[in-house]
């Protein structure tokens, strides 16, 4: 049995050094992300703290209202999560988290192909919230007080169908291309 060598870093040409270490440059991005996700968290806490202060002055629709933004706050913060831990993990550098107890279960495959999949599911799932309160406030559609109007919940409707479209065109790429790649490793292998 032969025993897996270590990997020999070979010393690049300036061009491809400057070019691979490149990739550093995308750090303050995941960092402004994730102070961005501290905005959200206070966000979260301000509509939870409004939720609870004024429960007995609200009715049922205004709490589903307020109840489906939370949720919305917490979809686009898992999105965010996805993009800084899987965008870092991908593009920048391996963060080492093999056999970690908190390791997220989706980060053992990641990869671009994986996280553009997961990223048009997330934002599907924050465009149906987004939907779904279109609707709930679509009750209202004619009167004075009227948030939303026909035309923006056609056009809400619409975007949505793309979104969904699009990630169905996404996931049937992946497959198109993961199929590729598996036949093409049979061919080496001297399979069918």
């Amino acid at each position: 049995m032969s025993e897996i060598q270590p990997r020999i870093a070979t010393r690049l040409a300036p061009l491809p050094t400057l070019i691979f270490w490149s990739r550093w440059l995308q750090v303050p991005l995941y960092l402004g992300l994730i102070l961005a996700q501290g905005v959200y968290v206070f966000l979260f806490l301000k509509e939870l703290w409004h939720l609870i202060h004024n429960a007995g002055a609200l009715g049922e629709q205004q709490i589903m209202l307020i109840v489906l933004g939370l949720i919305d706050v917490v979809m686009i913060s898992n999105l965010l999560v996805m993009v800084i831990v899987g965008g870092y993990e991908t593009f920048v550098s391996r963060l080492g988290l093999e056999r970690h107890p908190d390791q997220p279960e989706w980060l053992s495959h990641v990869n671009a192909s994986v996280l553009k999949v997961k990223l048009a599911l997330a934002i599907i799932g924050i465009s149906s919230i987004h939907l779904l309160k279109t609707f709930i406030e679509a009750g209202t559609l004619g009167t004075l007080d009227s948030k939303v109007t026909i035309a923006g919940v056609m056009w809400q409707t619409i975007i949505h169908a793309i979104f969904i479209l699009s990630a169905i065109g996404i996931a049937y790429t992946d497959k198109l291309m993961h199929d590729s790649v598996a036949g093409n490793k049979r061919r080496a292998d001297g399979g069918h």
